[in-house]
């Protein structure tokens, strides 16, 4: 501007950069521990129900993966950035999508793939288009499909056992094929104290519900995560299961048994509702919630294989910028499109 009576005094000092201008004080490394503190009560009710064997899951993971992202950082000639907490967040949520009985080598293929081909090939955190420790489970499953899906039982005699999401798939073939004596009477006795504190088989992730819970909610409580993306992707999965409940009551499990089992409450709270991963908008994070709990519940319903969380999170994941695009605001004071008359 030229008019003095208007002009900025200084204008010649300021500075213009990009968003955000105001800050709320918070670092990458906080949030990545806040995260992990809320994730600790899961963390030590696996370790509590499966002993020495979940422990040593959790710490190679963790150690995998921050090594793994210095060895990567190195190679790629980027500057080490492990002390903000994000590699030991990957390391640690991948160990909870684990079974207790990993093998050690199993950690060390799967953390290298997480932080590798999951985060530093697309330039680090902030860049990766997918959850890492999803890709890194991912990759495990369709790799190594035997170890991924032994399961064992909580307690110091632990066992290989089905998880309840494999038990009730079995048993619904079973009832398809003429016997469902066995289906209704597991339908009619579910454990759901017991999957409300662990006492099932499973991954380490799926060992207490109610810490998973708990946690999530201090997330939304500290603004950490946005609440659309949990309460829709367990409401969506609700819903589907209810009705799929109501409509054949003796082939299909109600829809708390599909909220207190498998990883869905890992998933909801803790990876779906990833920021990097996750639309900008609330209703674009709206609409990837409920993306994730009808692809699930398609999966559990109707599918081959019992659990679909890992998979929906991924699928959502590539529609991100989608919705992103799809779901933007318009800026402040832009003017509205004039229609013009022919």
């Amino acid at each position: 501007m030229t008019d003095p009576e208007i002009r900025i005094a200084g204008s010649e000092r300021l500075i213009v950069s990009s968003s955000p201008h105001f800050h709320s004080g918070a670092s990458v490394g906080n949030i990545m521990l806040l995260v992990i503190l809320t994730l600790l009560p899961a963390c030590l009710a696996a370790v509590y129900h499966f002993g020495l064997p979940a422990f040593r899951v959790l710490a190679l993971c963790m150690l995998f993966c921050v090594g793994g992202e210095a060895f990567f950082s190195k190679c790629m000639k980027k500057p080490l950035e492990i002390n903000d907490f994000s590699a030991l967040l990957t390391g640690l949520l991948l160990g909870m999508n684990l079974p207790p009985g990993t093998p050690s080598w199993i950690c060390l293929v799967g953390s290298l793939i997480a932080i590798g081909i999951g985060k530093m090939v697309y330039g680090g955190i902030g860049y990766n288009p997918f959850n890492p420790a999803l890709v890194g489970r991912a990759a495990l499953l369709v790799s190594f499909p035997q170890v991924m899906n032994t399961w064992q039982t909580p307690g110091l005699d632990a066992m290989s056992s089905a998880t309840p999401l494999q038990e009730l798939g079995l048993l619904q073939q079973n009832a398809l094929a003429g016997d469902g004596a066995a289906l209704r009477e597991f339908l009619q006795n579910i454990p759901y104290r017991d999957y409300l504190l662990g006492k099932m088989g499973g991954s380490l992730g799926e060992t207490c519900a109610l810490a998973l819970i708990l946690g999530g909610l201090v997330l939304i409580a500290l603004r950490i995560i946005r609440w659309q993306i949990p309460v829709f992707m367990l409401a969506t999965v609700a819903a589907c299961s209810a009705l799929a409940w109501l409509a054949k009551p003796d082939l299909y499990a109600p829809p708390q048994f599909h909220l207190l089992s498998g990883g869905l409450l890992l998933g909801a709270f803790f990876m779906a509702s990833d920021p990097v991963t996750s639309p900008m908008s609330r209703l674009g994070a709206t609409i990837f919630a409920i993306g994730c709990g009808l692809i699930i519940s398609a999966i559990r319903l109707w599918g081959n294989y019992p659990e679909g969380v890992s998979f929906a999170i991924l699928i959502m994941n590539a529609l991100t910028p989608l919705l992103d695009r799809a779901t933007a605001g318009k800026p402040f004071g832009a003017q509205k499109k004039v229609v013009k008359n022919a």
